[in-house]
Formats: structure tokens, C-alpha cells, sequence
């Protein structure tokens, strides 16, 4: 079982003192994806004058710009970065920028035709540009603090996170969240890329993970082997849906997900699509004809 953590402290536009170098201040934007909201993080000293980053500004909402603005008074925001470009991540960031100053890098622009429009809540922010795209391992840095960046295709094919050196903190954006699993979502979320990331994190040096939602994960190592035990025990059942005798997603979802709130089978259809490719790609199964949501599988 994977260990969540779904209880912490926090209040819609307060700035929370998390660490010495982190503060959160979370949106009010709940739901069955963001959970509580986005928890925005500023990096940086809170000290008069220090230059400070500001992760993940969240969705355009004007009272959330506000909050962080107050959150970084007296402060230089020298940089913004965007893990990747759902709508609950990175629209704020143009607002962001025109009141501070601040360079918006991260995630590369999204695809235009890569949304899974309909089924999730954070659909792509298409009028993201940053100022500059940042590649794995590339560093930004400030007043005390150094972020590094971790490239983590999966949930989303430009995620990224971002590695506190000095705190051995990971900004985990959608990647890894502590009070749910993670949402893979054809086309553009792609399950093997999933894995890939997920044991690049595994094989980090890092003592907390950060999400962008919810609590922080205080002992990444059991949880992440949780995590994806998890990932590789739901691709086992897919494989004993077809064996049994389903054919369809459709059939599949309401076993598969039984004890999920029903708001969230459309996007569980999608996880078991994006399983479903990675099995055909692998050879394993078979779809007729193409691995689709609407697709008749078998096992090959």
C-alpha cells in the first residue's frame, strides 16, 4: 500500500513557512485533481532584497497573484519556472512576470494536438511561452539557493522537476504527489516514460519531495518503491482483465476502480489506455486496431 499523506496545515493565500529556504502559499483552486489547490513554492531567503524563485504560479486567478505578490514583498523574483503546462500550473506565470520582472523558464510550449481534452481538469495552457526552455540537469540559481533540473515525461511529455540542492528537496510537480497517484493521460501522457522518470527520482539523493499538491513527502525512498509497486501491481491487473475475458477499457475501469469516486473513471480510463500502449508496444497484447479508448484488446 502506498503510504499517502493527505493531512497538513495550510490556509487559501497564507504564506506557510515550510523549510528554511521554502515557502507554499496554495491557490484556491480544490478538486478530484488538484486536491486541496496548487501550492505555489518561493525558494529563497526571507530576507530584505534576496533574490527568490517562485515555483509553479498556478491558475489565472487574480486574488492568487495577489497572495503571492504580498508573499515575495520586499524580495526580487528573479525567476519563475513552470513544471509543465496544465492549466492548475502555468498560466498565472505571465501574470506573474509582468508585475515582478522575472524570466518564466521551464517546460517546453505543449504540443497543439496532444490534450486529452474533456476528461481532466488541467488541460494544457496552449498561450505558454517561456523565456527559456530548461534541459535535464540544467541549474538556476539565486541569494543561497541552487535548483537543478530533472527532466520527468510521464504524466505530462514536458514535465519537469527541480532538485533544492541545498535542502536535497525535490519540487515534484504532478510527478509524484503524496496524497494520490499520478494521472497518465494519452496522448501525451505516456506510461513507460512514466516509469523511466520514476526510477530516475528513485536513484536521486533527496530527503523530502515537494508536490504541487498536497503535503510533502518526508521519506521518499519506501514511499517512491510504494509508488511504483503500485504502477507495476495495476498493470498486472489489466493483464488479468484481458485474461478474464474483458476486451474493452470500458470494461475494465469499473473493476479496476471500484473503490474511485466516479468523477475520476474518465481519467482512470485513460491510465488504462496508457497501459494498455505500453503492453502493445511491448508485445504482450494486442489491439484491434489501434490501442484507442475505444479499442478491442487481447492479450497477443
Amino acid at each position: 500500500m502506498i503510504p499517502f499523506v493527505r493531512q497538513f496545515d495550510f490556509a487559501y493565500g497564507r504564506r506557510d513557512q515550510a523549510s528554511a529556504l521554502i515557502q507554499r502559499v496554495v491557490a484556491d483552486n480544490p478538486g478530484p485533481f488538484t486536491f486541496t489547490g496548487t501550492g505555489t513554492y518561493i525558494v529563497g531567503r526571507d530576507q530584505p532584497g534576496a533574490a527568490v524563485a517562485v515555483i509553479d504560479p498556478g491558475p489565472a486567478d487574480p486574488a492568487h497573484l495577489q497572495a503571492l505578490l504580498d508573499a515575495v514583498r520586499g524580495r526580487r523574483v528573479s525567476h519563475i519556472l513552470v513544471t509543465h503546462t496544465h492549466r492548475d500550473h502555468a498560466p498565472l506565470s505571465r501574470d506573474l512576470a509582468q508585475a515582478t520582472g522575472a524570466l518564466i523558464l521551464g517546460a517546453r510550449p505543449p504540443a497543439q494536438d496532444t490534450h486529452a481534452s474533456g476528461a481532466l481538469d488541467e488541460d494544457d495552457d496552449v498561450d505558454f511561452r517561456p523565456d527559456r526552455i530548461l534541459s535535464d540537469g540544467e541549474r538556476v540559481s539565486g541569494d543561497g539557493w541552487t535548483l537543478r533540473t530533472v527532466a520527468t515525461p510521464g504524466h505530462a511529455s514536458n514535465h519537469l522537476a527541480f532538485v533544492l540542492e541545498e535542502e536535497k528537496a525535490l519540487f515534484s510537480g504532478d510527478h509524484v504527489m503524496g496524497w494520490s497517484t499520478t494521472v497518465v493521460a494519452p496522448p501525451d501522457g505516456d506510461m513507460a516514460d512514466y516509469f523511466a522518470s520514476l526510477d530516475k527520482v528513485m536513484a536521486l539523493d533527496i530527503q523530502t519531495i515537494w508536490p504541487t499538491h498536497g503535503p510533502p513527502i518526508t521519506d521518499p525512498a519506501p514511499f517512491l518503491a510504494a509508488y511504483r509497486a503500485h504502477r507495476l501491481g495495476r498493470e498486472t491487473q489489466v493483464i488479468e482483465r484481458l485474461a478474464a475475458g474483458d476486451r474493452t477499457i470500458a470494461q475494465m475501469v469499473p473493476v479496476l476502480y471500484a473503490a474511485v469516486d466516479s468523477r475520476l473513471w474518465p481519467a482512470a480510463s485513460l491510465s488504462v489506455q496508457a497501459h494498455l500502449i505500453k503492453l502493445v508496444r511491448e508485445g504482450r497484447v494486442v489491439a484491434e486496431p489501434a490501442p484507442t479508448l475505444g479499442a478491442a484488446y487481447r492479450m497477443a
